[in-house]
């Protein structure tokens, strides 16, 4: 029988040994890569049963061949326009982005019988999107897997083992989020449409148009001349505010007094769900070519931009919206009409964008 000292000896020794012969790091990336390649395992679950719902959902309304429909459209992708010559990127960007866009819808157009409405459609382009961004982190993991098991990359095995726990979450949310989707549900990200929404069911409308997928009302609220934009609904649709909200200022030969633009904005912890927080600027979260559209339009004419952002995190700005946040579009309407009676005199012509996805909102 061993004494205690000399067991521990023999553990030290052996410790010390498998040290010196790598042998310790060979298990402990072993171990690593068996953790990854369960949780690997977890994600490709979740695409595969979040791919079957939207196949079924196809079916459904009448494809015979959804199989076809999501293996063009699952691996569809855009190539960024070249950033080395910055001259016209940005046109080059959205006429890259709207092509894209064009494309996706037409094919899923095409494809769907007939009687598949135009709304309808959007919530089967924003599912696939949904189902698309979930395999795509699948594939791009099991990439870095194979490639770290293959090279013996510690680093690769250890920033995955990390980060998974992160990875993991999103892959959740966007799987939580694929149920408001599929339904039309209202999400957290659609509170500054509800916004622009519920501001323009308080005016004395005087005329509502669609450009550019994108709704226009223009009314008259404490004496002041209102354009109120937002996407076009009660589909998936965040439209183009940008492009819309520049053609109106040139309508007007520039004559607008303020530019106020509302959307969500991801809180940084420990801050309150629902907050909201006011500033200056353009708050809309696009690649660029929309943001950039109000920017100049603004700087051209010389046109205070003011921005409202109602805070959530990422959960909560996919999913279906929370009673907090809906809640607080009542003082958004609040903070609203201070901004415009203190911005602006009477008689004056205002912009109010509700920026982001007005899905089961009208309007």
């Amino acid at each position: 029988m061993l004494d205690t000292s000399n067991l521990l000896q023999v553990i030290w020794i052996v410790m010390l040994l498998l040290i010196l012969t790598g042998l310790y790091q060979r298990m402990q990336l072993k171990i690593w890569i068996l953790i990854v390649k369960i949780r690997l395992n977890t994600i490709k679950n979740t695409f595969e049963e979040d791919k079957l719902r939207v196949r079924n959902m196809l079916q459904n309304m009448g494809l015979s061949k959804p199989g076809l429909l999501l293996s063009r459209l699952l691996d569809f992708f855009i190539i960024e326009p070249v950033s080395v010559e910055p001259t016209d990127i940005i046109k080059r960007m959205d006429h890259l982005l709207r092509v894209t866009e064009n494309s996706v819808k037409q094919l899923i157009e095409r494809m769907l019988p007939s009687s598949i409405g135009k709304h309808e459609r959007s919530l089967i382009e924003s599912a696939i999107s949904i189902v698309a961004a979930i395999g795509l982190i699948y594939k791009i993991l099991r990439h870095y897997i194979i490639l770290g098991e293959r090279e013996e990359n510690y680093l690769i095995i250890m920033q995955l083992v990390y980060l998974m726990p992160q990875i993991l979450k999103i892959v959740k949310i966007y799987h939580e989020a694929l149920n408001a989707f599929m339904y039309g549900k209202p999400i957290g990200d659609g509170v500054g449409p509800l916004a622009a929404y519920m501001l323009a069911e308080k005016c004395n409308i005087m005329s509502k148009r669609v450009i550019d997928e994108t709704s226009v009302v223009e009314a008259v609220y404490e004496s002041r001349r209102l354009f109120i934009v937002k996407a076009e609904g009660p589909g998936s649709n965040v439209g183009h505010p940008g492009a819309v909200i520049s053609k109106i200022v040139e309508e007007l030969n520039g004559n607008v007094s303020l530019i106020l633009t509302i959307d969500a904005a991801i809180k940084l912890e420990g801050e309150v769900s629902g907050s909201i927080s006011e500033g200056v600027g353009a708050a809309i979260g696009d690649p660029g070519p929309e943001k950039i559209a109000i920017e100049r339009a603004a700087t051209k004419y010389n046109i205070p931009l003011r921005a409202l952002v109602i805070k959530m995190d990422l959960k909560e700005a996919l999913i279906t919206m929370k009673k907090n946040i809906y809640q607080s579009c009542e003082i958004v309407l609040n903070r609203i009409d201070t901004i415009i009676r203190e911005s602006t005199p009477e008689g004056s012509t205002i912009i109010v964008a509700g920026i982001g996805n007005t899905m089961g909102i009208p309007g």
